[in-house]
Parts: C-alpha cells; sequence; structure tokens
C-alpha cells in the first residue's frame, strides 16, 4: 500500500458506524477479547468518528468523544505499520482543534504508549485495568 491509497473519512455513527463497528468487533472483540457490554457502550451515537480507507478498503477506525477523549483506535491486523493508526490519530486530533477544545486525552494500552508518546502525547498517572488490558491515561495540549 503506499500513501496516497489511503483516506480517512470523518462523520457520524449512522454514515460510518457499519464499516467502523466491524473493524471494532474483529480487533476488541476477538483478538483482544474485550467483553462485548464493554466495548459497546452506548457513546458512538455523541462520537465523531473516522474510517481509514486503504485502496478502498476500511482497515482502521477511531472516535473523539464529545469531552476531547480520543479512544476505540483500532487498525485490522493486516493493515498494521503502515502509518494509518497515525493519519486517524492526526484527524482527530485536528478535529478537536478545529471544535476548540484545548487538549486531547486518551486512555493508552501501555503496549501502545511509545506509538501515542511519538505523536506528542504524555502519560499521566499510574496504569490501571481496563477490559482486563493494563492501560496509562495520556494527554495533548493543542495549540494554534
Amino acid at each position: 500500500m503506499t500513501k496516497t491509497e489511503l483516506e480517512i473519512h470523518e462523520g457520524d455513527w449512522a454514515t460510518l458506524g457499519t464499516a467502523a463497528g466491524e473493524i471494532r468487533r474483529v480487533v476488541f472483540i476477538e483478538e483482544q477479547q474485550v467483553p462485548l457490554e464493554e466495548e459497546w457502550d452506548g457513546r458512538d451515537p455523541d462520537c465523531r468518528h473516522f474510517l481509514a480507507l486503504a485502496g478502498g478498503h476500511p482497515v482502521g477506525t477511531a472516535r473523539l468523544l464529545p469531552d476531547a477523549h480520543i479512544g476505540r483506535v483500532a487498525v485490522l491486523a493486516e493493515a498494521r505499520g503502515l502509518g494509518i493508526g497515525a493519519a486517524l490519530m492526526r484527524a482527530a486530533i485536528e478535529a478537536a482543534r478545529r471544535h476548540g477544545h484545548p487538549a486531547v486525552e486518551l486512555a493508552a494500552q501501555t503496549h501502545a504508549l511509545a506509538f501515542y508518546e511519538h505523536l506528542g502525547f504524555q502519560a499521566v498517572g499510574d496504569e490501571f485495568l481496563e477490559a482486563g488490558i493494563l492501560h496509562r491515561n495520556m494527554r495533548l495540549p493543542l495549540r494554534g
């Protein structure tokens, strides 16, 4: 895949939810064994959603909650390591900036801390368990 084949779409759950939900089902529920009731938290209709398409096929997703938390960042296994997660994060960060948020926050799985640090996030607080997976809160101040 080349970078020119990657598209990031932004929209609501009604528009992007079918494809985004399938990616999250595969990554979180199947791969990571996240319980259904934790993954489907009822907050999706209130969020901005981001869908990555590679060669026209959905391969990644993320969401931005109204309080500027980024979450549910997921990339299908066959598309990992190609910069798709970073592209999704940049789109969510820019959307938060457009909406006037002073910062964005997220709860990162600890194995992904370096990925988020590379994007400028800083870890805050102690590690905690969420859905049986170690996480740590992270924050990125937005400027300009």
